[in-house]
């Protein structure tokens, strides 16, 4: 049975890695499927690879117009929304003694301020009831080197999930946390320099974990199912973590 049969599902930052793993399950389980993606090549291969009419509309999470455009786009083409996934997030690495202010701006840009906005604007579209997912990283715990801005990002996005369930409260709208580990996406590849050096950051990623390996898209697009269906209803502000036991083993 489809659990999301004509809901309307939106994911942003959907055009690869955890993003498009949700947005292809979901789509398989019946939902009307609408992602956002900077580039717009990667959108349309996305978009390709979904499958079932989905819709890819072209944006960047941290311009406010552009989640004006996106919301509106996605109400003329599909309706109220039921779920959003605000997926979309940057991963820049570096020692304190390094880090810049643009590198800094980045991340609190699109990680913090994206998310807080992209709720915001959703909400005139998003149906009563809706549930909404955020998602952190297993770092919004955790002390890691040389991921002091980012962590706190994630930690910033955990405590959204918090405050914005307790002020959607009279609107029945569920917003919870999913926090995954390290994943198997391409994000390696944006953080090295060749495919061979990303292979190894992977690698020695999963060997921190107590399972020894990262986590698939599919492990992470289960649990997004899991929050954005009604098996879910009795969760608020919750966080599911999906990290190989990293933070607490």
């Amino acid at each position: 049975m489809q659990q999301l049969k004509n809901k309307v599902a939106v994911v942003t930052g959907g055009s690869s890695g955890i993003g498009l793993g949700i947005a292809k399950r979901f789509a398989a389980e019946g939902a009307k499927v609408a992602i956002t993606g900077r580039n717009k090549a990667a959108l349309d291969k996305a978009v390709a690879e979904i499958g079932h009419d989905a819709l890819g509309i072209q944006g960047d999470v941290s311009h406010l117009h552009d989640l004006d455009r996106i919301f509106k786009t996605v109400h003329e083409k599909l309706g109220k929304i039921d779920t959003l996934i605000a997926n979309a997030g940057a991963y820049i690495v570096g020692p304190l003694t390094h880090f810049t202010e643009d590198m800094f701006d980045q991340l609190s840009d699109i990680n913090f301020k994206g998310t807080f906005f992209t709720v915001q604007k959703a909400l005139p579209v998003l149906k009563d009831g809706a549930s909404v997912v955020l998602v952190s990283s297993t770092v919004n715990g955790k002390g890691v080197p040389n991921h002091a801005a980012y962590s706190a990002t994630k930690a910033a996005i955990r405590s959204l999930a918090r405050s914005f369930s307790a002020e959607l409260l009279d609107r029945k709208i569920r917003v919870n946390t999913l926090t995954p580990g390290p994943v198997d996406t391409p994000i390696f590849n944006t953080v090295t320099g060749s495919p061979e050096e990303a292979k190894a950051m992977m690698e020695s990623m999963a060997n921190f974990t107590p399972l020894k390996r990262v986590g698939t898209t599919e492990e992470l697009a289960a649990a997004a199912l899991y929050l954005a269906s009604e098996d879910s209803a009795f969760m608020l502000g919750a966080e599911v973590l999906l990290d190989g036991g990293l933070r607490d083993l």
